[in-house]
């Protein structure tokens, strides 16, 4: 029998809040700050925001794709105790590359089946602090062999079983769906200005905490803290977001001769940490962010893997009972301008509402951090209108696709 997917539901389950830093540019004021500081950060302000006790939690689930630091395998553990977490409570690091957010939220809202009452998620992702690695030299290096370092950031856009990076995935797919490099520009600069807009209304003020020079202390354990780099004493709004035309997109040069992508319509390489706290929606106190009504994750062929929004968002709506009509708000992850008009293409969404703040064009991609900030920014959304629901989706590297349903609960018909 061949799989179609997975799709979870859930009965119970409520995002309380949730929060992230800014989305800093590589190379940034964050740049030299370990992922689990940013972590830290952002897991201590998610509670204080929320007004929960953090020995409250049962659960820290946590996830980040690079090795970034030294300490890197111990993210998820570090993260929970110097966020203030009972020493007893474990603690799980998750990864599922751009979509490890929603994986990590539909963890939690799984975690509440049992005997969870509480779960702190948290993402935070370092571009910047992605290692020069070598994988062979652990022997040392034989006289006139090759050394072999390579440059991690760069390689693990690489997909080894089609012989392609993602930006030729996305090139496949603009030959697919018939996407001219015009559409993919005209695309990548309406996303930049919604996102300039979005910024400029303050759309993004609850969701962004500050980041500043700061220690965090452990009773009985040594110090932690943030050193922002470039002399910076705070950081404390996205840094990518900037005005641009169609001219300036159509100068670059595209990545690939045969292709439509090029560094001015592909996400934008950032710093950056969002945190979740998933509870259950009968025991929240006070109106939550969001409902988490279900999620669902597919496979498709790697080679095209940033149509995988498509087949995930379809599955979504198929097991839900809901049509693409009934939903009020799209947010589908910006991996490539010619990878979110193919999705868009193939599940004909109406652009008034996908994206409609702009997206990581214009933003920023931290990987494992971006599905957290893609359904705060949603359940902002419908809240402020006064929507029902809204689906947020990425496309997966190596070939898949997620999707997460979400309601808001305090919508009035």
């Amino acid at each position: 029998m061949i799989g179609v997917g997975q799709y979870s539901a859930f009965a119970d389950a409520a995002i309380f809040e949730a929060v992230r830093t800014p989305w800093v540019d590589l190379g940034g004021s964050l740049s030299q700050v370990s992922p689990i500081d940013l972590g830290i950060k952002v897991g201590r302000e998610v509670l204080a925001r929320a007004g929960i006790d953090p020995l409250a939690v049962d659960s820290v689930l946590a996830g980040s794709m690079a090795q970034a630091s030294f300490d890197a395998y111990l993210l998820p553990r570090h993260i929970g105790l110097y966020a203030g977490v009972a020493q007893s409570v474990p603690a799980l690091g998750v990864q599922r590359i751009c979509a490890t957010g929603f994986e990590l939220l539909r963890q939690a809202a799984e975690q509440l089946r049992d005997e969870v009452q509480l779960a702190l998620c948290v993402a935070s992702e370092s571009m910047s602090r992605n290692p020069i690695a070598a994988y062979t030299h652990r022997d040392g290096f034989r006289l006139g062999g090759e050394v072999q370092f390579k440059d991690f950031l760069w390689e693990a856009l690489y997909d080894p079983a089609p012989g392609l990076d993602m930006i030729a995935t996305a090139d496949n797919l603009a030959r697919r769906y018939g996407l001219s490099r015009e559409a993919v520009d005209r695309y990548a600069c309406d996303s930049h200005q919604r996102a300039l807009q979005a910024q400029r209304d303050g759309a993004w003020v609850e969701e962004i905490v500050a980041v500043d020079n700061q220690v965090f202390e452990l009773e009985g354990y040594r110090p932690r803290g943030i050193s922002l780099a470039r002399r910076a004493s705070a950081v404390t709004q996205d840094s990518h977001p900037r005005p641009t035309d169609l001219a300036a997109l159509a100068r670059l040069r595209a990545v690939h001769a045969d292709g439509v992508q090029t560094a001015g319509n592909s996400c934008a390489v950032v710093d950056g940490a969002a945190a979740a706290l998933v509870g259950r929606a009968s025991a929240c106190t006070r109106p939550a962010l969001a409902r988490l009504l279900a999620s669902a994750v597919v496979g498709v062929a790697p080679e095209f893997m940033g149509i995988g929004p498509a087949p995930a968002i379809r599955l979504l709506l198929q097991r839900s009972g809901l049509n693409l009509g009934d939903i009020d708000r799209f947010e589908i992850n910006e991996a490539q301008a010619a990878q979110v008009l193919a999705v868009a293409q193939e599940l004909e969404l109406d652009s008034a509402r996908l994206n409609v703040q702009g997206g990581a064009l214009a933003v920023g991609h931290p990987l494992a951090a971006t599905g957290l900030r893609l359904v705060m920014t949603l359940a902002r959304q419908l809240r402020q209108h006064n929507l029902r629901y809204g689906i947020a989706a990425a496309c997966v590297g190596g070939g898949q696709g997620m999707a997460l349903l979400i309601e808001n609960p305090a919508y009035r018909a």
